[in-house]
Order: C-alpha cells, then structure tokens, then sequence
C-alpha cells in the first residue's frame, strides 16, 4: 500500500487535494460509524428482546452499557489522541470498535452482547475525539471551516439515513446485521487512514502530563454503579442488591470528586467549574440531553411495541427530527449569535416539551399525519433552537485555549445524563421487567414518561433564563484570530453536543 504520507502541520493539506479527499472521507467514515450505532440500535431493541428472550433491564443495558464506556472514557481518548497521534488512536479505535461491534452481532445471550456494548462504547472513546481532532489539525487554516462543514453536513446525511437503513436490516437480515454493518465500514476506513493521513501529535507540556487513569476508572464505576442500581429497582425494589451497588456508587462519585481535586492533571478539572457560566450552560445539556435519550429509548419501543409499527417504519417515522436538524442547524447558529443564547436555550427547551406532550396522542394504530409528524415537528424545532446556541455558549464560556476541554466536558456530561435518563426512567414511570411485552402496559407507563421528560426540560429552559444573559456570546467573543468555530453551526446530531478539540496551536504540533 505504500508508506504513510506525512504532511508538516499545521495547514498541510488542502481540501481539493486528492489526499485533502481522502482525509475528509476516512474522517467522516470513522464518525459515521459511532453515529450510526448511535441512530440504529435503539430501532432494534423489541427484536433483540424477543430473539433473546430478554426483559426490559437487558434492552437497557444493551444502550447504557455503551453510554457507560463512552461517557467515561472520551475525555481520556482525546487525551491519548494528543499525545500518541491522533491517527494512531484513531485507527485503534475504528479496529476496536469494529471488532466489539462484530461480537454484539455473534453474541449468544443477552450477557455477551451486553459485555460487547460496554467495549464498544471503549472503542467509541478513541475514536469519536479523534474524527474531527484529524480534520482540525490536518488542513490548511484556510480550508478548515469547509472541510469541518463537509464532515459535520455528511455526518448529518448519515444521520439522517441511519434509522433507516437500521428499520430495513432489522425487518430483513435481522438485528444482527445491524452491528456487523460496522465491520466493512471499518475495512474501508482503517486502510484509507493508514496510507493518505497524516500522523499529528502535541509535543507542548500539557501534551507531556500524566493520564488522568485513576480518575476514569473511578468515574465509570461510580456511574456503572448508580446505573446498576437504577436498573434493577425495576424489578426487586430496594433490595441489598440495589441499595449495595447504589451507595458504592455515591462513594465511588465522592472518591472521583477528590481524586480529581488533587491531581496536577486531572480529567475533569474541578476549578472550571468555578465559571459560573460554564456550570450553567452543563445545567442545561445535563436536563435537555436525559430527556432526549429518555425520549429516543421510549419512542421506538412506543411506536413498535404500542402502535404496531414495523422496525423499518418506527426508524423512519424519526426522521423529521434528524432532518430539521439537517437543514437549520446553519440558520440557528447564526440566529443565537444575534439574538444572543438566553432566548433560544429558554425557548428550544420549551418547544422540546410540547412534543414529547404531543407524542401522548400516539397510541394503537396511530396516524403518522396527524398523530406522530405533528409531535415530532415540534420536537426538531426545539432541538433546532438550542443545540447550535448550547455548543456555542459551551466554547464562549472559558478562554480559547481550554475548548476543546469544555467541549469535551459538555459531550461527556450530555452522554452520561443520557445514560442515566435510560437507566432512571421506566423505574419512574413504574415500567415492569416485562413491560415492553404488553401494548397496554407499555402505554400506560409511556403517558407516565412524557410528562416526566418535559417536565426535565422546563427545569433546564428555567435555569437558562436565570443564568445565561442575552449578551453572552458577543461579551465572550475573542479576536477572529483566537476564535472558535464551532462545527454545530453546520449540522447538530441529537444524542450529544459535538466534540470539537478546539483550536489546534501550530507551535504545538508536529
């Protein structure tokens, strides 16, 4: 195949450039795979139960124990990107998460595809951070904003097609194929890297510190803990096996508060959180993005299992969402830096609530017209109108040099809300084990759920209004030379704010 090219950083490459291609493609490729798993999987669920003859903790399980890794460890994947090479880890990702995603599709049971979810979400960990972190620092400052708006439009295509082709393989070929899709994904992109990307790493001090090792591993076991607990509450109640694990959780959090306070390079720096901007804009993430994966856990299984939809028309029937977001991402971008963030992040929340209530008129035989668009409508236009701003005031909210930390912290914090949303929520809408096998009583406990979920984003549109002023983002706006762009302007996915790295520092690089 050739050796490596190796292009002097920054601003080697040129996005007309054959190799230019060829970077945008593997980048996009190597995304496009965690953010299919992220769209597809969810429309599999009530097919992975019934082949596996699981309850309603498995089909949890099945996405937060990748929640779980993911949210964990991606701090410490961006981290290891910089130091090693950001190809390097790239490329260990994509492998590893090909190979994890080839073990959910052979697995036999529901404890070997759950194990193989959880190394999943490791291998998401690598390479998510390092899919835009190669576009910043590969191409020429002058081609950056296109081929990040390149990235972000066909990672929004893929998006957008991702339910679908999930409804089409689990209807067909069944659940399975929707994992081993990853694999000729992966044949593709890890050749492409390995022979037109250049390899970039950080070489200044902060490149050279430690791993914050202690400070992951505490982190996963403390959520993994809380999540155990919320899980199987469900089923036994508080009994030692739910109280147990819930406050070796709580301690395991305690532990990683401290531990992190006294590192010289910890993962999550307790001090920028002293940013009262900063707290409050994770506030909002933390509420808007429980109550979308509560949301996008329960809709499928809702239209399937209560509306008699097929696995194919229950993914597509999402799609308007994903769509909106598509096609106004740009525009509302552009409208929060006029308006400023206080009104959008107030009003997009509250926008999000009136769907899901909306999505309280779905029940058997449902009319997509006029029962499903409607709520869904309403709902993408919510998520129009404050994810672009949220990532925005994310990045305004400390110093240039520390974004891609806060963008990082903000991604981490909306997966592992996300998370716990999935893990808490039918334990509050009183869903049994085998909930999802009854149309009555998953619909019973749906038209619990929605009002619950709203009410999480009237609490986060509250918090916006109180703590987030008008003039935030043209008070915090620097120099256009120190400035950052961030690439939700282009497309916003719904299951987190985009990880942008930041800025890269030419002096920095090799």
């Amino acid at each position: 195949m050739g050796a490596p090219h190796e292009t002097p950083v920054p601003g080697g490459v040129r996005l007309a450039s054959a190799q230019g291609r060829w970077v945008l493609a593997t980048s996009v490729l190597g995304s496009g795979m965690a953010l299919l798993d992220s769209t597809v999987v969810n429309v599999a669920l009530p097919k992975i139960g019934a082949d596996l003859d699981a309850d309603l903790a498995v089909l949890q399980w099945t996405v937060t124990a990748y929640l779980l890794t993911l949210s964990s460890l991606i701090l410490l994947g961006g981290a290891l990107g910089d130091r090693y090479g950001r190809r390097r880890i790239f490329v260990i990702g994509v492998v590893w998460f090909a190979a994890a995603s080839l073990a959910c599709g052979l697995a036999p049971n529901a404890g070997v595809l759950i194990a193989a979810r959880a190394l999943q979400g490791v291998g998401g960990a690598l390479l998510t951070p390092g899919s835009l972190a190669l576009i910043q620092a590969v191409f020429h400052p002058d081609d950056r904003a296109r081929a990040v708006g390149a990235w972000s439009g066909l990672g929004g295509v893929g998006a957008a097609i991702g339910p679908f082709v999930g409804g089409w393989l689990v209807d067909g070929a069944g659940w399975r194929w929707v994992f081993f899709l990853n694999v000729p994904l992966a044949a593709v992109c890890v050749p492409v890297a390995l022979r037109h990307v250049p390899e970039t790493r950080r070489h200044d001090a902060e490149a050279r510190g430690g791993f914050d090792v202690p400070g992951a591993v505490l982190g996963a076991l403390a959520l993994a803990g809380v999540t155990y607990a919320l899980i199987a509450a469900s089923g036994g109640g508080l009994s030692p096996g739910v109280v147990v694990p819930a406050v070796l959780g709580v301690l395991l959090g305690v532990a990683f508060v401290r531990v992190e306070g006294r590192r010289a390079d910890p993962m999550l720096p307790p001090a920028i959180f002293r940013i009262r901007l900063f707290s409050a804009i994770n506030g909002v993430t933390v509420c808007v993005y429980a109550a979308f994966s509560g949301f996008f856990f329960l809709a499928v299984l809702q239209l399937q299992v209560v509306a008699g939809y097929s696995a194919l028309r229950a993914g597509t029937a999402l799609l308007p969402t994903t769509v909106l977001m598509l096609l106004l991402s740009a525009r509302s971008g552009e409208l929060g830096q006029r308006l400023g963030p206080r009104v959008p992040l107030t009003v997009g929340p509250l926008l999000c609530a009136a769907g899901m209530l909306l999505m309280l008129r779905v029940g058997p035989a449902a009319a997509y017209l006029t029962d499903v668009l409607p709520a869904l409508v309403v709902l993408g236009a919510g998520m129009v109108t404050l994810v672009a701003p949220l990532t925005a005031t994310v990045l305004a909210s400390v110093d240039v040099d520390r974004a891609g930390l806060a963008s990082g912290i903000n991604n981490a914090a909306a997966r592992a809300a996300g998370l716990v949303a999935v893990a808490a929520l039918p334990l509050l809408a009183g869903m049994g084990p085998e909930a999802y096998r009854s149309a009555d009583e998953f619909a019973a406990a749906f038209r619990r759920a929605m009002p619950l979920l709203a009410g999480v984003l009237l609490a986060g549109a509250l918090l916006a209004w109180l703590t987030i002023r008008t003039g935030t983002l043209r008070a915090a706006e620097p120099e256009p030379a120190r400035r950052c762009h961030p690439e939700c302007t282009y497309h916003c996915g719904v299951g987190a704010p985009p990880l942008d790295p930041g800025e890269q520092d030419p002096r920095a690089e090799r």
